[in-house]
């Protein structure tokens, strides 16, 4: 026999609803409903009712009513609806809106973690990591760890009581959250596409706070962002210390795919950094 509970689950798309929910897909179906549920209801109120809870049931359960709306939605629905939603796809820094990478470099450099590149194969106008940060960054990998120690000093000046700091580590996300007084759930503080990533910028962290002055006058959310961008300068991976590589990559979400030049550790696969470019940008590069 059949029980209830394993007809739920047949029912069920896990990889559409949860944390892997698509909000703009579940926004479009919620509508779609929406005006179903009112012809129905024009018809017969009671019908009305009827389609509004199937509906209801099947966004609930398996993320969509109308078949397809993953695919249709990365095909169709505008860039900007989902910048709206904040569907950057695993966490990728964003260089098409609102991100302005030569205030970043410039930034990095009046903190002393870049300078011009020395040697005779360089272009004017490359960046590279500034000697003394480099050996100084590099050294801390050792002894940062991605534990909630860790989180709650990267997360210290921030007004939030440090015992409800934890981290929260899966197969290719590492996140760090807290318990809020006012939340039944687990507010999310940051998120990275590894622990790599963020030993990465715990350990700049580490560093920037004892080297430059300038660090502690930042809020936590644009240290965050010039960590993340500092990245991109890794050559060595913080976990398995082997090789980084820079390649091109399609990464796929529930609701679209984009294009992203990512820094993986070649070793372990860690993944230390997304960048997504528009294609105009890439045109013109």
């Amino acid at each position: 026999m059949t029980t209830l509970d394993g007809r739920i689950t047949r029912f069920k798309r896990p990889e559409y609803t949860g944390e892997n929910r698509c909000l703009p897909c579940t926004a479009v179906n919620l509508v779609i409903t929406s005006v179903l549920a009112a012809l129905a209801a024009a018809a017969w109120l009671p019908l009305g009712l009827l389609a509004a809870g199937i509906g209801l049931t099947a966004i609930y359960f398996r993320g969509y009513l109308v078949p397809g709306t993953p695919t249709l939605t990365k095909r169709y629905l505008p860039q900007r609806v989902h910048r709206l939603f904040g569907t950057h796809g695993g966490g990728a820094v964003d260089l098409d809106d609102g991100f302005d990478a030569e205030s970043i470099e410039n930034a990095l450099q009046s903190l002393g973690a870049l300078e011009a590149c020395a040697g005779g194969n360089a272009s004017e106008g490359d960046l590279c990591l500034a000697t003394r940060f480099r050996e100084s960054w590099y050294a801390r990998f050792d002894a940062e760890r991605a534990d909630a120690e860790t989180a709650r000093r990267l997360f210290s000046d921030l007004d939030v009581d440090p015992e409800a700091i934890d981290v929260d580590g899966r197969a290719n996300a590492f996140a760090v959250v807290a318990e809020m007084p006012t939340s039944t759930r687990a507010t999310t503080l940051a998120k990275w596409g590894s622990a790599a990533a963020f030993v990465a910028d715990a350990a700049a962290d580490t560093v920037l706070r004892k080297r430059s002055p300038g660090w502690a006058d930042l809020d936590v959310d644009a240290r965050l962002e010039l960590l993340g961008a500092l990245r991109l300068w890794l050559d060595r991976c913080p976990s398995c210390r082997g090789t980084v590589s820079l390649d091109e990559e399609t990464v796929e979400s529930c609701c679209r795919s984009v294009d992203v030049v990512a820094a993986t550790c070649e070793d372990c696969e860690a993944r230390l950094f997304e960048a997504q470019f528009s294609p105009d940008a890439a045109r013109e590069a």
